[in-house]
């Protein structure tokens, strides 16, 4: 028996059997016509929004025109996978308590990248083998791809005014992850919008970053200034970080949609160390040793020992005045790094007069 033809309905269904038997919950595939998200992107970066993002512009025009990121490029085959290990609950009540360290949910298991690119590697090692060579390229969030407008196009769900996708049947806690290809595969028709005139998330969104319906602030974003950034945290937000000390899911937490997430079933995903549950003094007791231990192949990786320490001083500053958070914040207040030992006495000023708000 012959094999389909490359842009046969038939072939992009049996990819996405495939990538179902794989363990992703959703696959679909798309053309590689950016032009609408490229000049939403253009106007974002010219208004300065990306604050110290730099990768997001360096790269030019290849992050929205995939052929030239990847020359040859004619469709994307896009994945989701669901990380969230219990229901929105469970995040909401950990989040609830102040003593508590709050790590957006997807940071909890193993890091995603590794998990996300060696399944859609053997995704394309089977297209190879039951079509025929195809040039492609796997990513997984290591190169500058528009992965939510992509997703979008390939029907995966829509971008919602908080700028996450949005799945209709599954929320919004979910990886994303793309094979560039040359096949011309059968696309996907793009999902519609469902926000309506809901703007819960701008609402509850603890430093405002949502400035307006899909515009995100970077600059005041928990996420952005708790991972990506190395220096001080703006002090004007400090107090809204509240106890997240990495990431923040917030905006998702109160989506209606997200009544649908369902717990993920991917082990890689399940909770390392008790991270969901554990106390802001235990992990500021981590030693460096002991962090690099425990965040082995784990995404809070990213944030390096000295963020982690600033992260939760801020968090223990927040958190209700104890002898107990006391004696842990001094224990760091002649820390070797200024970045912790300023942090660390601005939550021992807070603790000395509760009713300042920085």
């Amino acid at each position: 028996m012959s094999a389909p033809a490359p842009d046969s309905p038939e072939l992009a269904q049996s990819i996405k059997d495939w990538g179902l038997a794989l363990g992703f919950q959703q696959v679909g595939i798309t053309h590689t016509d950016l032009a609408t998200a490229e000049a939403r992107l253009n106007a974002w970066l010219a208004a300065g929004l990306h604050g110290e993002l730099d990768y997001m512009e360096k790269h030019g025009s290849k992050r929205c025109r995939p052929a030239e990121l990847w020359p040859g490029t004619r469709r994307v085959i896009t994945a989701r996978m669901d990380y969230l290990g219990a229901d929105i609950a469970a995040a909401a009540r950990c989040l609830a308590d102040p003593e508590r360290g709050y790590i957006a949910r997807y940071a909890l298991g193993r890091d995603y990248h590794k998990t996300l690119r060696q399944r859609l590697q053997k995704l394309a090692d089977r297209i190879t083998a039951e079509i025929r060579p195809h040039n492609y390229r796997v990513f997984t969030d290591s190169a500058p791809v528009m992965e939510k407008p992509l997703a979008e196009a390939a029907g995966l769900g829509w971008i919602g005014k908080h700028t996450n996708l949005i799945n209709r049947s599954a929320g919004s806690c979910f990886l994303l992850g793309e094979i560039y290809t040359d096949l011309p595969l059968a696309i996907d028709t793009p999902a519609s919008n469902h926000c309506g005139s809901c703007q819960a998330c701008l609402d509850i969104c603890p430093t405002q970053a949502i400035t307006a319906p899909y515009t995100l602030d970077a600059r005041r974003c928990i996420s952005y200034f708790t991972i990506e950034t190395p220096g001080p945290i703006p002090t004007e937000l400090r107090a809204a970080m509240g106890n997240r000390i990495f990431g923040c899911d917030d905006c998702q937490l109160v989506c209606p949609w997200n009544k649908f997430a369902r717990a993920g079933t991917e082990p890689d995903f399940a909770v390392r160390h008790g991270l969901d549950q554990a106390g802001l003094v235990e992990l500021f007791s981590w030693t460096e040793a002991e962090w690099s231990k425990r965040t082995e192949g784990s995404a809070l990786r990213r944030a390096g020992y000295a963020g982690w320490l600033r992260n939760i001083a801020v968090a223990l500053g927040n958190a209700p005045t104890s002898p107990e958070i006391l004696a842990a914040l001094e224990a760091r207040r002649e820390h070797p790094l200024e970045l912790v030992r300023e942090h660390v006495a601005w939550a021992l000023a807070r603790h000395a007069a509760p009713e300042a708000d920085d």
